[in-house]
């Protein structure tokens, strides 16, 4: 029996939370390991910022766990100095892991009518082989699911949680360039695969966007370029200059959700957000985006990066309060983690109440 044989399916993000998980990052894992502390401070800020709004579950290697305590409690220590209050637990779960982007490596979990939930296992390799070893990463999902005495799924697919965002409604986004990439499912067509997400995420209608944002080394993940707002809006990022790659990549998802139909037959509404201005990290292009924004019990944990992108900051701010106004908009130092090629939304994972 597969998920949706027995009623279950993928809730939207916004949908309320029992907890968050995040990985700590792994030192020896790391692009640019001398970042290391940086990346470490990046992570508590986000980590404090949605302990405001719901628990969170931080698993950690055994050997990194003393300084991680020690960094996390520095922070909440700075927070409460300057006024913000943590009102949720943070709890620690030692597991071996060799890489922190917890959405990609994670369970997906699902949910049925009767309060139920499930988690999927989907198999993990790395973003197509990119990063050996990836066995222990391989086995986080069931660990979690494990802990919390939640029932597994094991898919029959190579998928990362970055790659697709549903609407809770029956219908799924997700990129072209990424679930179609020969490094991850060589043997599966796109109905094959398709058929496999309807079969595990219950879900209906499949809207394919092609590109995800030029750089972005995980293929095209789609929670960098577009998401759900709400059952028929999706959040957009565009960008003006038409010099710049993802001028042209917006432009055709644009045209692409402007012609789709979702699940319940309804037209796509497209909220736009423009990109933050380029920047170029030691080795190739940074991946910056507003879209990896991460929804919270009555709020949204927002990256912004200052400096040159202070009015696209500003702007995304604007856009995100006029979208969703009942949700407090919490705004973290987004370049804090991004230097190892991801943000807020790659680095959690959310588990339904």
């Amino acid at each position: 029996m597969k998920p949706r044989d027995e009623g279950y399916g993928m809730p939207a993000e916004w949908a309320r939370h029992q907890r968050t998980f995040v990985s700590w990052p792994v030192r020896e894992s790391m692009c640019f390991p001398e970042t290391f502390a940086h990346v470490c401070s990046g992570t508590a800020e986000f980590i404090a910022a949605i302990a405001e709004f719901e628990p969170v579950t931080v698993l950690v290697n055994g050997e990194d766990e003393a300084y991680a305590t020690s960094v996390l409690a520095s922070r909440l220590a700075a927070g409460q100095a300057g006024g913000d209050s943590v009102h949720f637990p943070i709890d620690w779960f030692v597991q071996p892991h060799s890489d922190s982007w917890l959405r990609d490596n994670g369970p997906t979990f699902v949910a049925d009518d009767k309060g139920g939930i499930a988690g999927i296992n989907w198999q993990f390799n790395a973003w197509g082989g990119k990063y050996a070893p990836w066995d222990l990463d391989n086995e986080v999902a069931p660990a979690i699911l494990k802990r919390y005495g939640v029932r597994c799924f094991d898919a029959p697919l190579v998928m990362e949680g970055g790659s697709i965002h549903t609407d809770g409604e029956g219908t799924l986004l997700t990129t072209e360039e990424c679930l179609l990439n020969p490094n991850r499912n060589p043997a599966l067509n796109r109905e094959a695969i398709e058929s496999l997400l309807r079969s595990y995420l219950g879900v209906e209608r499949i809207i394919w966007l092609g590109n995800g944002l030029d750089g972005d080394e995980t293929d095209g993940h789609v929670d960098n370029l577009a998401c759900f707002a709400a059952p028929g809006k999706v959040i957009l990022q565009v960008c003006q200059d038409e010099a710049d790659p993802n001028h042209l990549i917006g432009k055709e998802a644009l045209s692409v959700l402007e012609r789709a139909v979702d699940a319940k037959g309804r037209k796509i509404e497209v909220v736009k957000i423009p990109q933050p201005p380029m920047r170029m990290g030691v080795e190739s292009r940074l991946t910056l985006s507003y879209l990896n924004f991460y929804f919270v019990n009555d709020g949204i944990i927002l990256p912004i990066f200052g400096g040159d992108a202070a009015s696209s900051d500003e702007e995304a701010v604007r856009i995100l309060s006029a979208t969703f106004p009942e949700r407090r908009i919490r705004t973290i130092d987004g370049m804090g983690i991004v230097t190892e090629g991801g943000n807020v939304h790659c680095a959690t994972q959310q588990m339904p109440a």
